[in-house]
């Protein structure tokens, strides 16, 4: 199989259809279309047609480890479905030689009410392996999990922390040909993560397996891939080596205009066209200190906006929304304009975080934007050692632990 690939994708495409929102009209509205125009009624519902892939070809060898990446909803998950099998491809097709396994997301392939010594079984017999294979890599997958004092309690009641050093264990222990990862990787705690990408590497090294993995950091990207695949709303915009690829990618989303071009402009009322944190001088996108942060986001202005709504927030890898803001404004005329916010500090811990800013008018939507690059934050970690109890912020704090002595014991008594 050395000169054949192990991947095949031929000239995919997968179509939803979208409803229009007036096919849905209520009681009222259909007794009122019924005495007006009754043969209306059987008007079929208008639907849109909405291409998340369209012609998407490329090749992985054996023993490839394959980078995807572009922002959300440019079509990545739909295609890792198609070539994980949960569902098929509208046209073109996908040729897999060797045995899959897929981590799209936590908790894909378990079940919260068995325990994690029976998900492993339940998982491991999703994947096609016996209950002997299993067996003989069991303890292995326990170790690696490190749930040794959880084995026996459901999964319900696991951080999702838990439940995805689990998943991760159960498919890189199972001996995948193809082993498909889909930011999963983003919930474990930095410790774990690079647990994750070691036995990434040994697997693709040592066992010859074959990773498709698709992530927002660009840096677990840079270390574990040999070449990247970039899509972009639904296409293939690039696919070569990782550091081209990646270049490619940074400089796309790094553009102060955000390529918007003079046909776009013409029907668009505003956009954001960058946003940066700004230090010593610097535009960066980086947050390295536990001092001062400003963060300043650049808006320019088309056409004249009433009433706009401006809102901000920040998330982190999993979703979550862990600091909003909303500003309204009497209005905003033609010109650039930027929003400066300093917070004395942001107790982030280490990882990727995205800024997601949108401005509404009277009208409605203007533009949304998830603010790429996404923020790396790289800060000294002032957390618990174990994920399911370091929460969501990274206080820095000074600990002093001090004997009382028996005045101090008599006075608390």
């Amino acid at each position: 199989m050395s000169g054949e690939s192990i991947i095949e994708v031929v000239g995919v495409g997968k179509k939803y259809i979208k409803r229009n929102s007036q096919s849905y009209p209520t009681a009222r509205e259909q007794l009122m279309k019924l005495f007006r125009s009754p043969w209306k009624l059987l008007d079929s519902p208008r639907k849109e047609e909405f291409w998340a892939l369209k012609d998407i070809s490329f090749e992985v060898k054996p023993g490839e480890v394959v980078g995807i990446i572009g922002r959300n909803g440019s079509g990545k998950s739909t295609l890792l479905k198609i070539l994980s099998r949960i569902t098929e491809p509208t046209e073109g097709y996908v040729k897999l030689r060797g045995r899959v396994s897929s981590l799209l997301e936590v908790g894909t392939g378990f079940h919260p009410e068995l325990t994690g010594r029976e998900n492993i079984f339940f998982n491991g017999t999703i994947l096609g392996m016996s209950r002997k294979e299993i067996q003989s890599k069991f303890d292995a997958i326990v170790n690696f999990a490190d749930i040794g004092d959880f084995l026996d309690i459901p999964l319900k009641y696991y951080s999702n922390g838990m439940a995805m050093r689990l998943a991760f264990a159960v498919a890189a222990h199972l001996d995948p040909d193809i082993l498909i990862i889909d930011e999963v990787l983003a919930v474990g705690d930095l410790e774990f993560q690079n647990k994750c990408l070691n036995k990434a590497e040994e697997i693709s090294s040592n066992s010859g397996r074959t990773i498709l993995f698709v992530s927002h950091q660009m840096s677990q990207i840079r270390r574990l891939c040999h070449k990247v695949i970039w899509i972009d709303q639904g296409h293939i915009r690039a696919i070569g080596g990782t550091a081209e690829v990646i270049g490619e990618y940074e400089k796309f989303f790094l553009s102060t205009d955000r390529d918007l071009s003079s046909a776009q402009r013409l029907n668009q009322k505003a956009a954001f066209r960058q946003w940066y944190i700004q230090d010593s001088g610097q535009k960066v996108h980086v947050l390295s200190h536990f001092d001062s942060v400003k963060v300043v986001f650049a808006l320019e202005v088309y056409k004249l906006l009433h009433q706009p709504l401006i809102d901000i927030a920040l998330k982190n890898a999993a979703g979550q929304i862990l600091w909003g803001h909303r500003t309204q404004h009497s209005s905003l005329s033609i010109g650039s304009y930027e929003l400066e916010f300093l917070f004395a500090f942001l107790p982030l811990s280490r990882g990727m975080y995205s800024w997601h800013i949108s401005v509404y008018d009277l009208e409605g939507k203007v533009d949304v934007w998830e603010g790429l690059p996404m923020m790396q934050v790289e800060l000294p970690s002032y957390q618990h050692h174990s994920d399911q109890w370091s929460g969501i912020m990274n206080l820095p704090y000074k600990l002093e632990l001090r004997q009382l002595s028996e005045i101090d014991g008599y006075l608390l008594r």
